[in-house]
């Protein structure tokens, strides 16, 4: 984060807008925040593509509400701006090729993981053990509170509880 911060503050940036939560997370209020704030003329400066976007169709989505505003995108690690039509085809080109570098990434990863279990060596994670979650909810029962009760019988607290979602206590 500081070495991003670093290059804005470098390239002149006057506001700075940090999310908090992850790029893929649907509900990003830095990002709402900075696209209402830009006006006619800004540029919205990023340090990386993946700072601004998880996928393609997000990328060009953000991308077309910034020049919606009349506003451009300017991407330092790439030295992409948008102010140019070469500079807009090679955003989406870039946005596409790195979503499919993504997808190749994750099909390679499935069939290391089907030659893995073909082999025996991935198995996945262990069974959750029915008699310590018995165990967590008779504790519980008698008044334990369930961070001991589940600290007690060695089990995660978010073990625990997804049980109870699933019906399973």
């Amino acid at each position: 984060m500081a070495a991003q911060l670093e290059l804005l503050n470098k390239a002149g940036c006057h506001e700075i807008f940090k999310e908090k939560v992850s790029g893929s997370n649907a509900d990003r209020p830095e990002l709402k925040k900075l696209l209402a704030y830009i006006r006619k003329g800004d540029t919205v400066t990023v340090s990386k593509l993946d700072r601004l976007a998880r996928s393609t169709k997000d990328l060009l989505n953000i991308a077309e509400a910034i020049k919606k505003k009349g506003a451009d995108l300017e991407v330092l690690n790439i030295n992409l701006d948008t102010k140019s039509p070469t500079g807009q085809l090679m955003l989406t080109m870039l946005a596409a090729i790195a979503e499919f570098e993504r997808g190749i990434m994750l099909e390679r990863q499935r069939e290391g993981i089907d030659i893995a279990k073909a082999d025996g060596k991935y198995k996945g994670r262990k069974p959750i053990n029915e008699a310590k979650l018995q165990q967590v909810q008779k504790l519980v029962d008698n008044g334990t509170s369930v961070s001991k009760a589940v600290s007690e019988v060695g089990i995660g607290r978010r073990t625990y509880y997804k049980a109870i979602e699933e019906g399973r206590i």
